[in-house]
């Protein structure tokens, strides 16, 4: 029964599910396609033999090559996420939907994406698989090689963490659009007074181009406006999307997509922006359509 073809077929029909989990770990489409071949490569050695619940086997494979990967990435600086931005999750922007805001606010998981990086290896698996796929906390503890108690501590303490960060995202969709159009309309109109008074004085720019150039990073509005004037020829190919749940822009001009931004708020200010211009990370997202 648990033949080769078999579990072949098991794995490709489990795929879509473990590449979800492995993105949920790892938030890098690049390492996803990784882990999964690493995944296979020890299914295919173990076989399936005397395995009754396949799914949850799979599972917990994938998490164990996730964990492995995680902990490399934070002894490695030259992996590490102070040098590259995650990858985005860019979705279309549902406008002022509720029934589809409320949906994606649950597939996205806003407060996850942002947060998940401060945690530890054990703590993101923990709450992860359990929090988010519904893992029994007693296969949770084998993929990470905890007793189920202490598997059940780290995600409880990983959720208060996660809980933290929902109490300081501004929710308010409709006020955070305005102040992306507001920003995008003063680079455009090459208004410095008015991109000004969106920027909150501490504001940070995170820009990865990839490459040699890699990240670049600006602090404080004054250097941040200056920035944005300088690319004042691009913003009218701004197209409206979420990017990890808030209101952000892709920039398209007619070559193709040259940028996804990610805008962070405060009120009525902008504190934080991430843009990720790399052409090679861009060409792996799953982005939504930019007609229109």
């Amino acid at each position: 029964m648990a033949g080769p073809a078999w579990l072949t077929e098991q794995f490709e029909r489990e795929r879509p599910r473990l590449r979800n989990v492995a993105y949920r770990l790892l938030g890098s489409q690049a390492e996803v396609d990784d882990a999964l071949q690493e995944a296979w490569l020890r299914v295919d050695r173990a076989g399936a033999e005397g395995v009754e619940n396949v799914g949850g086997w799979l599972t917990t494979i994938v998490a164990r090559v996730c964990l492995n990967m995680l902990r490399s990435r934070r002894t490695r600086r030259e992996d590490s996420l102070d040098d590259q931005l995650p990858d985005p999750i860019v979705t279309a922007d549902p406008g002022t939907d509720p029934e589809q805001e409320a949906v994606l606010a649950d597939s996205v998981g806003v407060a996850l994406m942002v947060v998940l990086d401060t945690l530890t290896p054990a703590e993101r698996l923990a709450f992860v698989l359990h929090d988010v796929f519904g893992v029994p906390f007693d296969e949770v503890g084998r993929a990470i090689d905890r007793t189920p108690a202490a598997a059940r501590q780290l995600a409880s303490r990983a959720r208060r963490r996660v809980r933290g960060a929902e109490g300081d995202v501004d929710r308010d969709r409709d006020r955070q659009r305005a102040i992306v159009d507001a920003f995008f309309a003063a680079a455009r109109g090459g208004d410095f007074d008015a991109l000004l008074k969106l920027l909150d004085p501490d504001v940070v720019v995170r820009a990865d181009f990839g490459g040699r150039r890699g990240l670049v990073r600006l602090e404080g509005a004054n250097a941040v406006a200056e920035s944005a004037l300088m690319f004042r020829h691009l913003a009218g190919y701004g197209r409206r999307v979420l990017v990890d749940g808030r209101p952000g822009l892709m920039v398209v001009p007619p070559r193709g997509v040259y940028a996804v931004m990610g805008f962070n708020f405060q009120g009525d200010w902008i504190t934080g922006l991430d843009v990720l211009v790399d052409p090679e990370r861009l060409a792996r997202l799953q982005l939504p359509d930019t007609a229109g």
